[in-house]
């Protein structure tokens, strides 16, 4: 007598091929680490489904990191930063007290908008631009900055700007945090943002782009060529 898996009953070798087939067909349905189609030390975060670890958070600045941001901050090394953090020269923040100072400037009271700002009448904005840090398990990954209106420095360097730090890069993060910055930005009553980013900088063209970033152009500026693009939100 054969059974439907065309394997004889009387085959003293039944149960060990059935078991075989099994562990082949578990096999190549799971992801090989091998691969490299699976790495958990290297998580994604195209999205909540494919985040293999704690989520991801964008949080408003807080003293509570204080250690871990100077964390973050190190692994930039000295000079310019990235971007997304509202660091002035004159900010000290090594401290407690310093660092405290800072984080109560980027909170920032409320204000009208600015004249002819495309805004309900008596809506409220922020005082200036709107901070967060990309955070998990309490490691600060970066920071992002939605500014408002369309003064100079607006024009100039955008209305979001981001940064990553160097050991966070490669796993979607950037590209998280801005679509929920777009999402801001859209609640707050924006109707597009322009977003700037060096030529060469490859990864921050992908990101842009993969929100609907439109480029409008090469601009030449004193610290080097920029790609500007805007969204409609």
């Amino acid at each position: 007598m054969v059974f439907e898996d065309g394997i004889s009953r009387f085959c003293p070798k039944r149960a060990e091929i059935l078991a075989a087939g099994r562990r082949r067909h578990l096999s190549a349905r799971l992801p090989s680490v091998r691969s490299g189609r699976y790495n958990p030390r290297v998580p994604t975060v195209k999205g909540a489904g494919r985040y293999r670890r704690a989520m991801p958070e964008l949080i408003a600045p807080t003293v509570r990191l204080h250690s871990a941001w100077l964390e973050a901050r190190a692994e930039w090394g000295p000079g310019a930063h990235e971007d997304g953090f509202g660091l002035r020269p004159a900010d000290e923040v090594g401290s407690p007290a310093g660092f405290a100072a800072w984080v109560a400037r980027l909170a920032g009271p409320p204000r009208q908008p600015d004249q002819g700002q495309d805004r309900e009448p008596g809506q409220s904005v922020p005082a200036g631009p709107v901070y967060r840090w990309i955070v998990e398990d309490g490691r600060v990954h970066g920071g992002i900055a939605l500014r408002h209106g369309s003064g100079d420095f607006v024009l100039r360097f955008g209305h979001i700007g981001y940064g990553i730090r160097p050991s966070s890069r490669r796993r979607g993060l950037a590209g998280w945090a801005l679509g929920r910055m777009l999402g801001e930005a859209r609640a707050g009553g924006l109707g597009r943002v322009l977003l700037v980013c060096e030529a060469g900088n490859v990864a921050s063209v992908r990101t842009i782009e993969q929100q609907g970033g439109v480029l409008e152009g090469l601009q030449e500026t004193e610290s080097g060529v920029v790609r500007r693009y805007w969204i409609t939100l």
